[in-house]
């Protein structure tokens, strides 16, 4: 078969591309509706919120943010009339409901152990899945295959199976409700996907270059640092961005090793309760920032995520 007709058979035609391109986008919009009603309800009142039907045009409500920033306390007209003028938004939404504000929430204390024990594990995960995928793809290790199925194996695992064995041992290593902890766990869980990707990645570079740096003097160490690493960029920015994910939006571990000092925001945010129940629009609020870091680190890395997605697809 010539290159031609090879070619004209792989390449895709136009219609497979505009059906191709429909099932994406019609994909796509049904994807982001769930994010845009999260979005939509917390800017809603709390009886809007649980409206039957759902309402899609509504008033618009700072009151779910402020619930989710503030605690407040109910209190009679006559005292919330003596306290004078409010002094802001939030102040002035609560009275309307003969409440004041009585101190800041625990959102924000959550939302920055979340933002501490993510990219913790994270950085610690790829910079050991870093050092290990290399050690792997550059020298002969005993038994290779085996350790690194091994390593892949601990994926394979549901976290409820290890977390009776897992909290016995935080609570005797005072562990428990710690940032450390936390940071510790999640590391030990990503570093195996940071191997498998990141070996992948380092198994594409040429051991030429690094040889050629040794032969002008560099250590296996400097010309690990000036040769490797900068060509395996795209792939430890890819490694980092599905760590970051797995850590950012773990729930089961936790709810169950954190309770107050060490407690993210996941198993923190589902229990905001307002008055005679669950506060939806403080919940989809909370959802609603707790997005966005994910989403900003993830849009400004793209690109290395495509590749790391898409990573053995095409070759060379």
């Amino acid at each position: 078969m010539s290159l031609t007709s090879a070619h004209s058979v792989v390449a895709p035609s136009a219609t497979s591309k505009r059906v191709a391109g429909t099932i994406i986008v019609l994909y796509a919009l049904i994807s982001i509706v769930p994010l845009l009603w999260i979005f939509a309800t917390s800017f809603k009142t709390p009886p809007d919120s649980i409206a039957y039907p759902p309402k899609i045009l509504f008033q618009p409500s700072l009151e779910g943010y402020c619930n989710l920033f503030s605690t407040r306390t109910r209190q009679t007209p006559e005292y919330i009339n003596s306290l004078g003028p409010a002094t802001g938004v939030c102040d002035e939404t609560v009275r309307k409901r003969n409440m004041v504000i009585a101190g800041p929430s625990n959102f924000m204390p959550r939302f920055v152990n979340s933002l501490i024990i993510a990219f913790g594990s994270t950085f610690c995960a790829v910079f050991l899945g870093t050092l290990s995928a290399y050690g792997f793809s550059r020298f002969k290790v005993p038994l290779a295959d085996d350790l690194l199925f091994f390593i892949l194996s601990t994926r394979m695992m549901p976290p409820i199976a290890v977390a009776i064995p897992i909290y016995l041992m935080y609570r005797e290593l005072g562990l428990s409700d710690t940032a450390l902890g936390m940071i510790l766990l999640y590391t030990a869980v990503n570093v195996s996907l940071a191997v498998w990707l990141l070996k992948g990645f380092i198994d594409e570079i040429p051991r030429e270059y690094e040889e050629a740096a040794m032969i002008d003097g560099y250590t296996r160490l400097q010309a690990f640092w000036r040769t490797v690493l900068p060509q395996a960029t795209t792939g430890i920015a890819a490694t980092a961005i599905f760590c970051l994910i797995f850590a950012w939006n773990e729930y089961a571990f936790a709810a169950l090793l954190t309770s107050g000092t060490a407690q993210t925001a996941p198993p923190f945010i589902p229990t905001i309760i307002g008055e005679g129940g669950q506060d939806w629009p403080a919940v989809a609020a909370g959802t609603t920032i707790f997005l966005v870091p994910i989403l900003v680190f993830t849009i400004l890395l793209r690109k290395q995520l495509l590749r790391g997605i898409t990573f053995g697809a095409v070759r060379k």
